[in-house]
């Protein structure tokens, strides 16, 4: 497996692949779904590729050959980097890539960007994917947002679904200062 910056010829695949892990078809397998949450697509291609333009913004993908096995998007936002679209093949979930994703992510951020922490958003309806980012070091900033139906990611299916806001500084882990 590789880990390479992502082209726009990606695009359709990063998108199949950002979809089949956040609403998937009903009765697929996986622990990242939203399809209880928000009906529609999570992404399009022309978004993902929207996602690639200008010197701020990465999106990485983990390569086996030729299928992508997961992606993380990086934006620069001196002095933070905002980390999205985290997201592996369903049948892949909970075999350690979207941790080593995620490293990436985090690296990269610092590395080419100097950023002094990490932001993230994450839907306030799934307790468990809260749980595995503040595993990893992340906290909630009190800030809640509406769902942004306005970008084209979905319908939310309850009216009270939020967004909330996630930071972590450069150097902590598992909640510990490094």
């Amino acid at each position: 497996m590789i880990l390479r910056e992502a082209t726009p010829s990606d695009a359709e695949q990063i998108a199949s692949l950002v979809n089949q892990a956040y609403r998937p078809e009903p009765g697929a397998s996986g622990w990242t779904h939203e399809s209880g949450l928000v009906s529609g697509q999570r992404i399009s291609a022309e978004q993902v590729i929207g996602a690639m333009r200008g010197s701020h913004a990465v999106l990485l993908v983990a390569q086996e050959g030729e299928s992508l096995l997961g992606c993380v998007h990086v934006e620069n936002a001196a002095p933070w980097c905002h980390i999205g679209m985290l997201a592996t093949l369903p049948s892949l979930q909970n075999r350690g890539l979207g941790k080593k994703l995620l490293a990436a992510a985090e690296d990269l951020a610092v590395s080419r960007h100097g950023a002094q922490g990490f932001k993230m958003s994450v839907l306030s309806s799934r307790p468990e994917l809260l749980a595995y980012y503040e595993r990893r070091g992340y906290r909630l900033t009190g800030l809640a947002h509406p769902y942004p139906v306005e970008a084209g990611v979905g319908q939310p299916l309850n009216a009270n679904l939020q967004v909330l806001e996630l930071i972590k500084l450069h150097g902590v882990v598992g909640g510990n200062a490094a």
